[in-house]
């Protein structure tokens, strides 16, 4: 399903290649992540549960870094997101909290789409943004394919429905077990806009058809302009 699992310049789009490094990278992956991936739903992180999940309604304590911090934004629907590091220019689809008490996971069948959990706060936003993709699906690399390859100091471009594009910095980017996901270091409320992207990594269980890690984008917004 979705989300526990976002350079300056920083989802994956259909074409991986803006540069010829790409397109040979992404076919490589690809055709491991096909494989590995055939029999399973697609290779998505597992859900939080509503009770882990940050609110847009639930603040914290500012953290040490939230003087420093840019001002945040006002709330505004996320529509696009760009990070031109590894590719990424995709739309996005609102997320929910399913029957099951967990988050839905985007589409399988749109390879280039990043889910947003509605119910929290919008990139910008004072709070944790958080946003889901596939790393591959039955047919093929999707979005987030080369999420584990960014590196500290990239950048994430948000375009929002108010004309905004929020960028955020990358802090780290780290990889955790799904046994034992840190949902509070995760989802934490510092008292500033942060952003975390999410996906799977790590080796591929064919027997229960998952990953066994989550890759995990810790950002910070850096800057706000008008499109």
């Amino acid at each position: 399903m979705a989300a526990p699992q976002p350079s300056d310049e920083d989802s994956a789009s259909p074409a991986l290649g803006r540069s010829l490094l790409w397109p040979v990278v992404a076919v490589g992956l690809g055709f491991l992540l096909v494989y590995n991936s055939f029999d399973a739903s697609a290779g998505v992180p597992p859900a939080p549960s509503v009770a882990s999940l940050p609110t847009a309604s639930a603040p914290a304590s500012p953290g040490p870094s939230a003087s420093a911090a840019v001002p945040a934004l006002p709330p505004s629907y996320p529509k696009r997101i760009s990070i031109r590091s590894i590719a990424v220019d995709a739309p996005f689809t609102a997320l929910a909290i399913g029957p099951s008490g967990q988050l839905d996971a985007p589409p399988a069948d749109d390879a280039n789409l990043a889910g947003w959990f509605k119910d929290g706060a919008t990139p910008g936003e004072r709070g944790t943004s958080v946003v889901a993709g596939h790393v591959d699906t039955k047919t093929g690399p999707a979005v987030f394919l080369l999420l584990s390859t960014l590196k500290a100091g990239n950048t994430v471009d948000i375009t929002r429905d108010d004309g905004t594009v929020a960028t955020f910095k990358v802090d780290s980017v780290e990889t955790f077990s799904k046994a034992d996901f840190p949902d509070d270091r995760v989802y934490a409320d510092n008292g500033t806009p942060q952003l975390r992207l999410i996906t799977c990594g790590g080796v591929y269980d064919k027997q229960k058809k998952d990953y066994e890690d989550n890759v995990v984008v810790f950002a910070h917004l850096a800057s706000a302009t008008k499109a």
